[in-house]
């Protein structure tokens, strides 16, 4: 029975904290007003992104207004991102993401010392790096607000339907970044997907060339796919430009003052080294001190032993 109720108390304990407030009271001049919890606009895409929790909140300024502000928590930054991207562009206001999190402010967004309070109180907060994936996308005829980023069967069949779950394999960790380009005879959509190995990406990719009228590449864990290009010159010269790059982030950060920290530490081994120098020296003087008075006192001294000379220079002079 009492087991019964810890586990009890545990689940509501978890679902307090899954809505928990998410706004603060106030942002800067800002007052918050109501609020109320919201629910995903896309349930079955906002669960595979990795949903939790949402709330919107009403904030008044005397002198900026009023603004209403909407917030969705996910699991991870990915999700987060992923989720703006599928909202983009949003009906009204200023749609933004921020590690875990998305925000829509309407009408006007929050100002910047606003923002930077409200990243600061946010309640579990997860900011890990998100997917060098979307860098992959290239710049040059990409229509602005079409990119929509691919975790599962669910946000696949809703922006590129002409590839199965099946053939993607999501089961082997597989996720995917979109993108729609402009043509002289109409828009194409750019898939890539990364796996976890090249020889994954290998196989993949031959499964990718059945689909009818599809070209694709490989690039080291990188497929790029395009179905049914309206242009099949302007397609082949997308995916000449989608070339794996390998990324070597380095975390640590070098001080700026570190001249001075190494010449710090040369002098500190010197004064080491000479601390050490006066330590034999008074110990050899203090030794010598104390066999002298030693003799002094008739106290009998142990003599150092004779040094044994075998003396062959002189039997070979001889």
């Amino acid at each position: 029975m009492l087991r019964t109720k810890l586990v009890s108390a545990g689940l509501l304990l978890t679902a307090a904290l899954a809505h928990a407030a998410i706004f603060p009271d106030s942002l800067g001049d800002y007052a918050k007003g109501p609020t109320k919890e919201l629910a995903a606009p896309d349930p079955a895409l906002f669960q595979e992104y990795g949903f939790e929790a949402a709330e919107q909140a009403e904030f008044t300024s005397p002198t900026l207004g009023k603004i209403t502000a909407s917030a969705w928590r996910f699991h991870d930054s990915t999700g987060a991102m992923a989720a703006a991207q599928s909202q983009r562009p949003p009906k009204s206001g200023q749609l933004d993401s921020f590690a875990n999190y998305v925000f829509l402010f309407d009408p006007k967004p929050l100002g910047e010392a606003e923002l930077d309070q409200l990243h600061k109180v946010l309640p579990r907060i997860e900011n890990s790096p998100l997917p060098v994936l979307k860098d992959y996308l290239p710049a040059d005829g990409l229509i602005p607000n079409s990119p929509r980023y691919v975790v599962g069967p669910v946000s696949l069949a809703k922006f590129e339907p002409r590839i199965s779950p099946s053939l993607a394999a999501f089961h082997l960790s597989a996720e995917a970044q979109l993108g729609q380009y402009s043509t002289t005879k109409g828009p194409m959509t750019l898939a890539i997907f990364n796996y976890p190995t090249p020889n994954m990406a290998r196989a993949r990719l031959d499964e990718f060339q059945k689909i009818p009228n599809a070209v694709a590449k490989r690039s080291a864990t990188l497929v790029a796919v395009i179905v049914e290009p309206p242009d099949p010159n302007a397609a082949e010269s997308l995916l000449a430009k989608v070339v794996y790059q390998q990324n070597i982030t380095l975390n640590e950060k070098v001080p700026e003052n570190i001249g001075r920290q190494m010449g710090g530490i040369f002098l500190g081994s010197f004064a080491l080294a000479g601390v050490f120098i006066v330590i034999c020296l008074v110990t050899g003087v203090g030794l010598g001190t104390l066999r002298i008075l030693m003799r002094k006192l008739g106290w009998k001294v142990s003599e150092p032993e004779q040094m044994i000379v075998l003396g062959i220079d002189q039997h070979a002079n001889k």
